[in-house]
C-alpha cells in the first residue's frame, strides 16, 4: 500500500508541472486555434536561458528569473508578430505546420549557443526530503509542484478576473465579433503568446531543477502537454489541470507496476497511449467542448 501511495504523490507532484505546461498550450488554442507543437520547446529553451543568467553570469535567483520572463516574452511576442501573424487568413494548417518549424529552430539555437549537454541548476529550493505516512516527498518536487499551482491560480486570476483577460475571452470565443467592438485582435494574439512562453519558462525551470537542463527537455515537456491538454480538453482551462495530474499519476504507475515487467520504456510511452485512448473514445477530452455546426 505505501508503495502505492508513494506512485501516486510521485505522480502528482509530476503532474503540477505538467499542468502548468498544458495551460500554455490551452491558452494559444483558445485564442487562436492553433495547436502549439512548440510548447515543448518554449519549456527547453526558458530552462537554459535562466540556467545561463543565474550560474553564467551569476546573477541571483529572483533576478534572473525576472529578466528570464521578460526575455521569453520578448521571443514570444516576436514569434506571434514575424512569424504567425503574416498567416493570418491562411489555411490554419499552415499556422500549425510554422509551429512545427518553430519548434526546430528554437533546438538550433539551444544547440548553437550551448550545444548538446546536460547542465545542473544549483539548489535553488530550501529543504530536504520529507517522509510522511511512509511516503518521501522530494522538497524538490514539492516546490516545483507549489509554485505550478500557484502560477496556475494567478494566470486563471488573469484570464478570468481583469480586463485584459475579459479581452482574451472575447477574442477566443468570437474573433470577427471581438473585432468589431473595437477590440485589438492581434494585439491580444501577441499577448496570448507571450503568456505560453512564459509559462513554458516556469515549466523549464521547475522541471530543470529537479532533473536537469538539456534539451531532452523540449520532449519531456511535449511529453506532458500534449496528453494532458487532449486528455482534459483543448478549450478547459480546468481540463489542463486535471488532464496534467492524471498524466503524471498515469505515467508513475507505469513506471512502477508495467516497467519492471518489460524491462523500461512504458513510462514515456503510457502518455502517448492515454493521449490515443482519448482520441478514440472522447475526442473532446474530459471538459472539452463539442461543437455542433447546422449545415
Amino acid at each position: 500500500m505505501t508503495d502505492f501511495l508513494q506512485l501516486i504523490v510521485s505522480g502528482l507532484l509530476a503532474g503540477g508541472i505538467y499542468a502548468l505546461i498544458a495551460l500554455g498550450v490551452v491558452f494559444i488554442y483558445k485564442s487562436t486555434q492553433i495547436f502549439n507543437f512548440a510548447q515543448g520547446d518554449f519549456v527547453m529553451i526558458g530552462a537554459f536561458l535562466v540556467w545561463g543568467l543565474l550560474v553564467q553570469l551569476e546573477l541571483p535567483f529572483w533576478l534572473s528569473m525576472v529578466l528570464g520572463i521578460v526575455l521569453i516574452a520578448v521571443i514570444g511576442l516576436l514569434v506571434e508578430r514575424l512569424l504567425l501573424r503574416p498567416l493570418i487568413g491562411q489555411p490554419i494548417l499552415s499556422a500549425i505546420m510554422m509551429t512545427l518549424g518553430l519548434a526546430f529552430i528554437l533546438k538550433g539555437i539551444v544547440a548553437l549557443i550551448w550545444g548538446n549537454v546536460y547542465l545542473a541548476y544549483p539548489k535553488i529550493f530550501p529543504g530536504e526530503t520529507l517522509h510522511i505516512w511512509g511516503v518521501a516527498l522530494s522538497s524538490q518536487a514539492l516546490w516545483g509542484f507549489l509554485i505550478a499551482m500557484v502560477s496556475f491560480g494567478a494566470l486563471v486570476f488573469l484570464f478570468q478576473r481583469t480586463r485584459i483577460g475579459l479581452l482574451m475571452r472575447a477574442t477566443a470565443e468570437d474573433h470577427q465579433l471581438a473585432q468589431s467592438t473595437g477590440i485589438r485582435v492581434r494585439r491580444m494574439f501577441g499577448i496570448t503568446w507571450a503568456i505560453a512562453a512564459v509559462v513554458g519558462l516556469m515549466g523549464g525551470v521547475l522541471m530543470g531543477s529537479i532533473v536537469a537542463v538539456s534539451p531532452i527537455l523540449a520532449d519531456m515537456g511535449l511529453v506532458a502537454a500534449f496528453p494532458a491538454v487532449l486528455l482534459g480538453g483543448l478549450e478547459s482551462i480546468p481540463g489542463a489541470v486535471v488532464g496534467g495530474l492524471l498524466i503524471g499519476i498515469f505515467q508513475s504507475l507505469a513506471a512502477g507496476y508495467v516497467d519492471p515487467l518489460v524491462g523500461g520504456g512504458i513510462k514515456e510511452v503510457a502518455p502517448f497511449v492515454i493521449m490515443l485512448l482519448i482520441l478514440i473514445f472522447k475526442p473532446h477530452g474530459i471538459f472539452g467542448l463539442e461543437r455542433i455546426e447546422r449545415v
